[in-house]
């Protein structure tokens, strides 16, 4: 048989105590309750939920119910593909069921057509046309094409969201 070397027991000592003080926090932080609910503490009744982490707080701003809504822009990619208009025509479906609902937060819909030239979603979808990727600059990766169109749009288009 071998022997056990002193470096080996003391990295075996190390972590069988790292382990044990872990274990032993958890069980005194944590008790289960009803059908495995935990809550922070003690016992508590099934309708509660993790009470907050003693060590890191929410903050004071997030804590406030904010009332002015921040708008939000949604921008979308896209071809002159039947697929790609398949799509465009989905999310702006949703986008408008979306909109309308109570609370929402979303501000304008854009869909950014990178092909060069307008198309027919033009009257049903609210496009901004930029200029493709000149030849030759994706190096063979071809999605260049959407961040060349949003950095057109940025420098063109006029954004009232935040």
């Amino acid at each position: 048989m071998g022997r056990v070397t002193p470096v080996f027991l003391f990295l075996l000592s190390l972590v069988f105590s790292f382990a044990t003080y872990n274990l032993i926090t958890m069980i005194t932080r944590y008790t289960t309750v009803g059908f495995g609910r935990w809550k922070a503490g003690g016992l508590v009744s099934l309708n509660t939920q993790l009470g907050p982490d003693p060590i890191i707080h929410m903050p004071e701003n997030l804590r406030k119910i904010k009332s002015k809504k921040k708008l939000f822009h949604i921008a979308l990619t896209a071809t002159d593909s039947p697929y790609s208009k398949w799509q465009c025509r989905i999310m702006y479906y949703w986008y408008r069921k979306k909109k309308d609902l109570p609370g929402s937060e979303m501000g304008k819909f854009t869909r950014i057509l990178h092909s060069g030239s307008p198309d027919n979603l033009m009257d049903e979808i609210p496009t901004f046309v930029v200029d493709p990727l000149p030849d030759g600059l994706d190096r063979g990766y071809i999605v260049l094409n959407r961040p060349w169109a949003f950095v057109q749009w940025l420098g063109k288009a006029t954004i009232e969201e935040e």
